[in-house]
């Protein structure tokens, strides 16, 4: 157990902020609810970003930009969604600042430089893109249009926690837009499917797949879609999120296109985004009391040797053993690190690759040479063993891939026994303060139920699951006919 992080088992939310600091991922900012994203924390979101820019090409979508502030009359223009968004915008009133002609150390905001208009800084881009959506689509043949954006976003948050939840944080979002409604709506669960993909392939965190109730739908849109993870303390995380936006955006922008009768119509439309939320998420399903645990798919070193011994001499003749099996295992595909640090000593770099996270550890030493042998540790079980030096490349390209599925199996158990099913409240509510995760229960379908039902324990409809079985019973709050049961959930 690393003595820089609190136990898991004491407490939770410390034990996470400890990991995001001692590993290296993030620190607090000068500015409140922003973070500061380390080398090796944007190294694993770089890794993330590329897996994912990748899937959206493969399916067809091109990557865009578009400005980070929005006129407010804009913002305005689709009601639902400017209401939805209003309390967290952070607006820019003014361009210009001067010197205070009472202080001439400090600046004030010059009261000559007021904008004409308020700006938004964008918490999310669909009034922007709508707008400029407006002057691309004239005809059937300009459609559909499949765009992404790498972006920043701003939400004022009140209460902040790094990765999970920042005032600004990074994200991608997708926004496309399309001739009919069959066609946007299989847009809506194919890119459903690509979050799905990556989660639990490449993060190793096995998600339900589900639509959100009324209440929980992205604000704009007709149906939102969700890939929900459950994390080691048992509360939910949303992981992903693709809306259907109907002809909603469409309709506020004035979208229209000449179909191939020559009759005007609205446009169908979708967006569909993942944040750096997902690194809150990779944090709290793998790590444990000694730091960071990484997928092998994600980890920007998969593999770090440590050399050990005595003496200029050793160090020489070790390093020649040791960059060999390096160049065998990068000619495999396997990232390495060869940390030959001579300011700290091994034990420091066994402590510190495990803190960090790296999936594999070598240790190579001038006995291993004399023997044709090393040490292999690796992360997610904390073993080691000894192996000759000519099998190492074989066997530690099949450790990657058995460390990665260990990983997905571990979460899938865990979630198998944090998945209770309650037929009434009492039982719900002891479920959710006893054992928290995923429950399935009964519920009437209005909003008023879950309401209730979040007001007095906090806990919320994760998810309708897609093709979710049909059943009749009663709603475990009101006692009213109910046709399937929902999950429910506490959640971040």
């Amino acid at each position: 157990m690393s003595k820089s992080i609190t136990p898991q088992e004491k407490d939770y939310s410390k034990w996470y902020n400890d990991i995001v600091v001692e590993a290296d991922l993030a620190d607090h900012s000068a500015v409140r609810g922003c973070m500061v994203i380390k080398p090796h924390g944007y190294a694993i979101w770089e890794i993330m970003q590329h897996t994912l820019d990748k899937m959206f090409k493969e399916t067809g979508h091109v990557n865009a930009y578009f400005p980070l502030f929005i006129p407010k009359s804009l913002f305005e223009a689709e009601e639902k969604n400017a209401e939805g968004f209003a309390k967290e915008c952070a607006v820019v009133t003014h361009y210009r600042l001067k010197t205070n002609p009472n202080d001439k150390t400090k600046l004030i905001v010059d009261p000559d430089a007021k904008l004409e208009e308020e700006l938004i800084v964008r918490p999310t881009s669909e009034a922007i893109i709508w707008s400029t959506y407006k002057t691309w689509i004239q005809s059937y043949r300009d459609l559909p249009i499949l765009i992404n954006q790498w972006a920043n976003v701003v939400r004022w948050e009140m209460r902040t926690r790094l990765f999970l939840r920042t005032t600004e944080f990074l994200w991608q979002e997708g926004h496309t837009a399309h001739s009919t409604k069959e066609e946007a709506v299989i847009e809506t669960e194919k890119m459903l499917n690509v979050y799905a993909d990556f989660v639990e392939n490449y993060m190793a965190v096995p998600v339900l797949k589900g639509v959100k109730s009324i209440n929980e739908r992205f604000a704009g849109a007709e149906d939102t879609y969700c890939i929900e993870a459950l994390m080691q303390d048992g509360k939910a995380l949303q992981a992903g999120t693709s809306h259907f936006l109907g002809q909603n955006f469409a309709k506020a922008f004035d979208v229209k296109f000449a179909d191939k009768n020559g009759k005007l119509e609205y446009v169908w439309a979708t967006s569909w985004g993942v944040s750096t939320r997902l690194m809150g998420a990779l944090i709290m399903s793998h790590s444990d009391n000694n730091g960071l645990v990484i997928p092998p798919k994600l980890a920007p070193v998969q593999v770090v040797i440590v050399p050990i011994y005595k003496g200029e001499e050793g160090l020489k003749k070790v390093s020649e053993h040791a960059l060999k099996l390096k160049a065998d295992l990068q000619s495999k595909g396997i990232s390495v690190k060869y940390d030959d640090r001579d300011t700290q000593r091994p034990g420091f770099k066994f402590a510190e690759h495990e803190l960090k996270g790296i999936p594999v550890r070598i240790a190579i030493g001038e006995r291993d040479i004399e023997n044709g042998t090393i040490e292999i540790a690796r992360r997610d079980l904390l073993t080691k063993e000894v192996i000759k030096v000519t099998e190492a490349d074989n066997y530690i390209a099949d450790l990657l891939h058995a460390i990665q599925k260990n990983l997905y199996d571990k979460a899938i158990e865990r979630r198998t026994k944090m998945t209770s099913y309650a037929n009434n409240y009492e039982e719900f509510k002891k479920l959710l303060d006893e054992k928290g995760g995923f429950i399935y229960a009964h519920w009437d379908g209005t909003s008023e139920t879950e309401e209730k039902i979040k007001e007095e324990t906090k806990a919320t409809i994760r998810c309708i699951p897609l093709n979710n079985k049909q059943e009749q019973g009663t709603c475990i709050y009101s006692g009213k006919p109910s046709s399937q049961k929902v999950v429910f959930a506490r959640a971040y």
